[in-house]
């Protein structure tokens, strides 16, 4: 019999036990690799969808709102700002990029976002099937918009005010889907792009002297396009937009730019690389006792196999004694302990990788919300063979003492005692 097999049969022989040292050694190992998924996509998603993107200028409120709602479409607006004032900073010469965001209507919870086609060029979005957006009320999907929402080139659909469901409807006018972009694993994923105009024709009342006056304006060979918004004057006082995404022109926009924002006009600036940083640092606070939790279940475990291994030592004894005197060397029977230590943690620490993978991918597939954020159970990361490696160490150690007092076995006093 192989000395593996011996220690197979002795752990077939104390299942419950057996069970309850796996179970507890899974648990935390599932909490840890959660926890590591979790963070490493959604540390990636926030890269991504903040790439590019140096400045978040909008509407007086907290900078991180700001930067949750026009960054990563998971807030609501701090308000809306003149167009007017944009231009301002639009233009400015620190500035490479602005682009402009209309906000404040959604469908079956996913965000309709007035913008210009750099918006999707941000993201190097790709058209899957269709075309961009042109025309007011035209609208260009993304990816979980389609599958989710079930919309196809050529529906149909009301926006209802708002980001959560049960908002007003606007029934009176509707808009047309043109496209649907390839996935990019962004938050475009989960938008609905149009034109800034179709957000302003969906809460504005336009009569038909207004509409006159706008198209003679647009014939006037005196009309200068705003640099937001060219279907429009420039410095047109009436209009408002949510937000501006500014991409620096050189570094020293970054020194300038929010100052000036900040002090002298009624806007906000917000960097995306510090309030992210603020937003992790006060996600750590909950990521710390979660896995301050596994490590407890860890160490349990731990201690669970370490108790496990010594009172089996002692039913063991003569077993033991037995085996020496039919020839087993003692290196044998301390490495017939060390390995039962080390299946009991290399099936637990398996078992707890499969479950935190299971857990998540049950989330994507249940969750709605989990699918929108994009976090896949499928995703394995190096880190994981750290985990596995540092749970089959800590079984050889919990083995270590046991596995040298079957070493010391004395078969004369063993077998004599009994």
């Amino acid at each position: 019999m192989s000395i593996f097999t011996l220690v197979w049969n002795y752990l077939k022989a104390r299942p419950l036990n057996t069970a309850i040292n796996i179970l507890l050694l899974s648990l935390g190992i599932a909490v840890i690799t959660i926890l590591l998924l979790f963070n490493k996509q959604l540390e990636q998603k926030i890269t991504e969808n903040a790439r590019g993107i140096d400045l978040v200028v909008g509407a007086k409120g907290s900078p991180l709102q700001l930067i949750l709602c026009n960054i990563f479409h998971v807030d609501f607006p701090t308000g809306n700002i003149k167009l007017n004032e944009a231009e301002r900073f639009a233009k400015h010469r620190l500035v490479k990029r602005a682009i402009p965001l209309a906000l404040g209507d959604s469908y079956q919870s996913y965000r309709i976002v007035g913008t210009s086609q750099q918006y999707a060029e941000l993201y190097k979005a790709e058209l899957q099937e269709g075309n961009w957006w042109k025309n007011t009320l035209d609208v260009t999907i993304g990816a979980n918009v389609a599958t989710i929402a079930q919309l196809k080139i050529g529906d149909k659909f009301a926006s209802a005010h708002g980001l959560a469901e049960g908002g007003h409807t606007h029934n009176e006018h509707q808009y047309h889907v043109v496209g649907v972009m390839k996935r990019t694993n962004t938050v475009l994923d989960n938008l609905i792009l149009t034109n800034v105009e179709s957000v302003w024709e969906m809460h504005e009342e336009h009569d038909s002297e207004e509409a006159h006056e706008d198209h003679a304006e647009l014939r006037d060979s005196s009309f200068i396009p705003s640099p937001l918004v060219p279907s429009i004057a420039k410095g047109d006082s009436v209009k408002e937009i949510t937000s501006m995404l500014i991409q620096y022109r050189s570094p020293m926009g970054a020194i300038q730019l929010p100052r000036l924002v900040n002090s002298q006009s009624s806007l906000q600036a917000a960097s995306p690389a510090f309030e992210t940083a603020r937003l992790f640092s006060i996600m750590g606070v909950g990521v710390d006792i979660l896995m301050a939790f596994a490590y407890v279940l860890i160490f349990i475990s731990g201690l669970s196999i370490f108790i496990a291994l010594y009172n089996s030592l002692k039913e063991r004894r003569y077993d033991l004694a037995i085996m020496r005197s039919m020839g087993a060397s003692r290196t044998k029977l301390f490495v017939s302990i060390l390995l039962e230590g080390g299946i009991l943690t290399l099936l637990g620490s398996v078992i707890g990788l499969l479950m935190g993978h299971g857990v998540l991918v049950l989330l994507s597939a249940l969750v709605e919300e989990t699918q929108k954020a994009g976090i896949d159970g499928f995703v394995f990361y190096p880190e994981e063979w750290i985990i596995l490696v540092g749970s089959l160490l800590l079984g050889l150690l919990c083995a270590v003492i046991p596995a040298i007092q079957a070493y010391r076995t004395d078969i004369s006093k063993v077998l004599a005692g009994n």
